[in-house]
């Protein structure tokens, strides 16, 4: 289908001025620009202060007359002095945000010639800005004597290098963009803060391959749906966002999943399946846990990252894809490649931008604001807007806040707590008693995973979630105290007095660093893996 070819522009106060027939004597530039023939004008939206109402109906009637297939349509804008930066920008800013961009239907180009200069440094900054999926058109006068012809158009650039008062109102959409990756939440840890600022910027400027590390529940998931959403606003993405657990796709379907296969290539293919690299097409593909994808997987999947095509399974014809790409996972990468587990070329290729998410424990100072959110979340699922007490909101938080909450599942634990109390509440209220029994049952919760499987969350990042589960209970329990104290020793011999103090005084002669060495390789482990591990 032949796409719309879509100008946007500013009525002409001056040059698109014109009274009764001998208007036509004279080159108007909005009407003008209708009037060439390799550029077929499908609809021209007309931007306008009210007091320039008449003339706007005068030029759409007279861009109708020139070219029947052209829509001319008015939009009314209001600024008092059409020199000042901030009004206008302002004026033509709230334009932009309402107006029903079709990216995938349209062309759109922004038309210059007309306005104040500010005017037009301001359509400027937004089509530079993404606000406006536009190209900047300029036309112009013919040179000859006939300035009844449609004349010249090309583009342009501008020296924008003076105007510096406009900077404040993208320092203010800034902030807008940082609230919006942290879902509106007024974060307090500065770390943090930082973190987010530096994603934002990352997120707007650059199309590379983005990794998000940190433990489970941290918000790795939420954090890449917002990038996603960020750039789909400022017209950088039109596709899908496409979210897999790897860990889910592993084994013989995880090549048909992520590729697509053609029908009958291995049994049980009946049709052909796309697969979700292609579902990603144009969009954002979110590959959660991808440490745990197959060597196979790997290589398929380096080739689509650089390449942006691969071969479906079973088919000798490649497809193309080009996606957007956020890895995220919470083992440590570096060292799946020192053991072969994980690519070293995948890696290097995925990981230009990295950044890690912290656990809950380590921003105490955001967990009020979160406790807030999760509340307002609870309401708007379920109807019903409940409030803590204050006795038992300081009571919750003191203990939220302190060093006996494991929030072993981040987000994720908090989430469910808030669940747990606001459904409870009576009346719209969480009372002491109620904040009382989700501390204890909370404290049970972490109490028992620890006693049930201490150190479950250390091996786990350790060797993952497949490694770690094929281990029986004693040897999680062994091993997780091995590890605990190699990540404190300062040395293999250190950590093997430590562990073997008893055994090695009934011998002379004993090689400690030996003995643990040989204990870690047993379990596919060696000290620079625990080392260079996060605590």
């Amino acid at each position: 289908m032949k796409r719309k070819q879509v100008v946007i522009g500013l009525i002409g106060a001056v040059l698109d001025k014109g009274e009764g027939p001998r208007r036509w004597e004279r080159w108007r530039p909005t009407v003008s620009l209708c009037q060439h023939e390799n550029f077929v004008v499908d609809r021209f939206e007309l931007i306008s202060q009210r007091a320039w109402s008449t003339l706007a109906d005068l030029v759409c009637a007279d861009i109708q007359s020139v070219s029947p297939e052209t829509e001319a349509r008015k939009w009314a804008v209001e600024f008092h002095d059409a020199w000042d930066f901030e009004e206008v920008y302002g004026a033509l800013y709230e334009f932009v945000r309402q107006y029903p961009f079709d990216t995938e239907k349209e062309d759109y180009f922004v038309h210059i010639t007309t306005g104040t200069h500010v005017a037009q440094i301001c359509l400027y900054l937004l089509t530079e800005a993404r606000y406006l999926p536009a190209k900047l058109i300029q036309a112009s006068p013919p040179r000859g004597r006939d300035l009844t012809s449609a004349g010249e158009m090309r583009t342009i650039d501008l020296d924008l290098s003076r105007y510096d008062k406009i900077s404040t109102r993208f320092q203010t959409e800034k902030v807008e963009s940082l609230t919006f990756l942290k879902s509106g939440i007024a974060t307090r840890n500065e770390p943090f803060n930082r973190l987010i600022a530096n994603i934002e910027r990352v997120a707007i400027h650059s199309r590379s391959p983005m990794l998000l590390t940190g433990p489970t529940g941290a918000g790795k998931s939420q954090l890449a749906r917002r990038i996603y959403d960020l750039k789909k606003s400022r017209h950088q993405l039109e596709g899908n966002f496409v979210e897999v657990n790897c860990a889910t796709v592993r084994g013989d379907a995880a090549m048909s999943a992520l590729f697509g296969h053609v029908k009958g290539s291995f049994t049980g293919a009946v049709q052909d399946r796309k697969g979700l690299l292609m579902a990603a097409d144009g969009g954002m593909l979110f590959l959660d846990e991808v440490g745990e994808l197959g060597p196979d997987e790997q290589a398929m999947l380096l080739r689509a990252v650089e390449e942006k095509r691969f071969f479906p399974v079973g088919s000798d014809r490649e497809v193309s894809s080009d996606f957007h790409l956020i890895a995220g996972t919470n083992r440590d990468l570096s060292a799946d490649v020192r053991i072969g587990k994980f690519r070293e070329d995948l890696l290097a290729r995925i990981n230009l931008w990295t950044f890690c998410l912290p656990a809950l424990r380590e921003r105490s100072e955001d967990i009020e604001p979160n406790l807030d959110y999760e509340l307002e979340q609870f309401a708007r699922k379920n109807g019903v807007k409940i409030r803590f007490n204050k006795e038992a909101r300081e009571k919750f938080l003191a203990f939220a806040s302190s060093g006996q909450a494991a929030w072993t599942a981040n987000f994720r634990d908090l989430n469910a707590a808030v669940n747990r109390m606001a459904t409870l509440a009576m009346g719209g209220r969480i009372s002491v008693e109620c904040a009382q029994e989700e501390i204890g049952r909370l404290r049970s919760s972490w109490e028992g995973a620890e006693a049930c499987d201490p150190g479950k969350e250390m091996l786990q990042n350790i060797l993952g979630a497949e490694r770690y589960g094929e281990l029986d209970r004693f040897d999680r329990v062994q091993l997780a105290d091995v590890v605990s104290v190699c990540k404190k020793a300062s040395s293999m011999a250190e950590a093997g007095r430590i562990l073997f103090a008893v055994s090695r005084e009934n011998k002379k002669k004993t090689n400690d660093s030996d003995r643990v060495r040989k204990y870690l390789a047993g379990v596919g482990l060696s000290w620079a893996e625990i080392k260079a591990q996060r605590s």
